[in-house]
């Protein structure tokens, strides 16, 4: 009598291992779906370095971070006076942000006030994010409650804790209340941000020039250089977005130690304010009031590399 195995035999614990095995199909099924995955991110970046006219979009990244080591240290935002296209443009070339004090106030939405949003606009629809959408800001499952305006200012009138935010939407029902100035030569939608005070939009960097309105309400906003990123623990949400745990309100410093070397610059928009945010820079966003802003993103190269 042999303890040998027969050779047809699997050898001892080869059955429970293939047993935890995903089915042939199931495999084929996910690497197919993980290869379309793939391919349709590298599409999504050839166009968005295609539609800002460079080779690639971590190249102008870098491109960007190098240009800001070269820029003088600030330790406040510069307040200017409205100004041309052709000036904005140029002082933009810069890298540096500035804010415009009374650039959107004429804009007949500033006239209306919050209440316009019940009277006028409690029909739309619109989509809030809720529950701990600080922490999952970059997630691409945070939880969103599809509503409408009305049922969203009940809601965030009578939340406890973080208050439910709409944020980055389209409303076009909006758009003809606001006249944006043509500093970008191309720019993509107006975005819009509603909500009390208490909301936030974590630490970010778009690298995308952005051009930002203060309709109602007051925001208090952290600036840091792009190239402080090194300093911040980012990570890549997609080319042109990078998100950071970092909390400048609420400094973390044994948990992200380097955070300790990053330039934060702190700045508050007031009601009629814009605010020039350069491409790569890092920003952080909390309502002090119930507030409603709007925001566009340029379409093309970052001012900052139009040297």
């Amino acid at each position: 009598m042999t303890d040998h195995q027969p050779p047809d035999d699997p050898a001892p614990g080869a059955q429970f291992a293939a047993s935890r095995l995903p089915p042939l199909q199931a495999s084929r099924s996910q690497a197919a779906d993980d290869a379309a995955q793939a391919a349709k991110a590298e599409a999504r970046e050839r166009r968005d370095a295609e539609m800002r006219g460079v080779s690639s979009m971590q190249e102008m990244r870098e491109s960007i971070r190098t240009s800001a080591r070269a820029l003088p240290a600030i330790d406040a935002v510069p307040r200017v006076r409205p100004m041309s296209a052709t000036a904005f443009r140029t002082r933009a070339r810069e890298g540096l942000p500035f804010l415009i004090p009374g650039a959107v106030a004429r804009w007949p939405i500033c006239a209306l006030g919050p209440e316009v949003l019940r009277e006028r606009f409690g029909d739309v629809h619109v989509r809030a994010r809720v529950g701990d959408y600080i922490g999952t800001a970059f997630a691409p499952d945070r939880a969103m409650l599809d509503t409408t305006m009305r049922e969203y200012l009940d809601l965030a009138a009578v939340t406890e804790g973080l208050p439910p935010y709409l944020g980055n939407l389209e409303l076009r029902e909006l758009n003809s209340l606001c006249h944006w100035p043509t500093y970008f030569e191309k720019m993509g939608p107006p975005r819009f941000w509603i909500g009390p005070a208490g909301t936030v939009t974590p630490l970010h960097s778009d690298f995308d020039d952005n051009i930002f309105a203060q309709v109602w309400g007051t925001k208090r906003i952290f600036l840091s250089p792009p190239h402080h990123d090194e300093f911040l623990y980012s990570r890549e949400a997609n080319p042109v977005l990078f998100g950071s745990p970092f909390d400048p309100e609420s400094p973390d410093f044994e948990r992200y130690p380097l955070a300790r070397q990053a330039t934060m610059i702190e700045v508050i928009v007031q009601p009629g304010d814009m605010l020039y945010v350069p491409a790569g820079w890092y920003h952080q966003v909390r309502a002090l009031t119930f507030s409603l802003s709007s925001n566009r993103w340029a379409r093309g190269l970052p001012y900052a590399l139009h040297r």
